[in-house]
């Protein structure tokens, strides 16, 4: 079995705490290897076939530093033949026109780079205005509101991860 490198920023303490729940929602059968986005390279990212990617939204709708400061990195990948999953926190309350729009941009640059994107979710049970994340009708991933829905965070991540498992074995 192919190890899943789960990439997130450590000292984002919402988004690392939802990282090792979905750790944990993979169980000791899965070999996931936390990797600090902080710390990350072209290198290291391209090691895993399988990824799972955290990726909280900042402020209107941006991507954190940490990965905005690997894009131009990424730009330069090709990415055929990785399954990438994303996740990630934002606010549809305070943010209403952009919820989760940094997973939508992820997604969009590593699709285009050949990636195989897993993971989308329901939209179902959020309210908000906007998001680049929405697709067809499914978010690009999974996206926690830990601010306004945060008991509803544990099933999702369950659930999501359940359907991740057969994809990444």
């Amino acid at each position: 079995m192919n190890k899943i490198g789960i990439i997130y920023s450590f000292n984002s303490i919402k988004t690392a705490k939802a990282a090792e729940k979905i750790k944990d929602a993979f169980g000791s059968e899965f070999n996931i290897a936390p990797v600090n986005a902080e710390d990350l390279n072209e290198e290291m990212f391209l090691s895993f076939t399988n990824l799972i990617l955290g990726v909280p939204t900042w402020f209107d709708g941006e991507l954190p530093n940490y990965w905005d400061e690997f894009v131009p990195a990424l730009e330069d990948l090709d990415l055929s033949g990785k399954v990438i999953a994303i996740f990630g926190l934002g606010n549809q309350v305070e943010y209403p026109e952009n919820f989760g729009d940094a997973v939508g941009i992820m997604a969009e640059l590593v699709q285009e780079r050949g990636a195989k994107l897993i993971g989308q979710t329901s939209a179902e049970g959020y309210t908000f205005e906007s998001s680049r994340a929405l697709v067809g009708g499914k978010f690009q991933g999974l996206l926690l509101d830990q601010e306004t829905q945060p008991r509803l965070s544990k099933d999702r991540i369950e659930k999501w991860v359940n359907g991740l498992k057969s994809q990444m074995s």
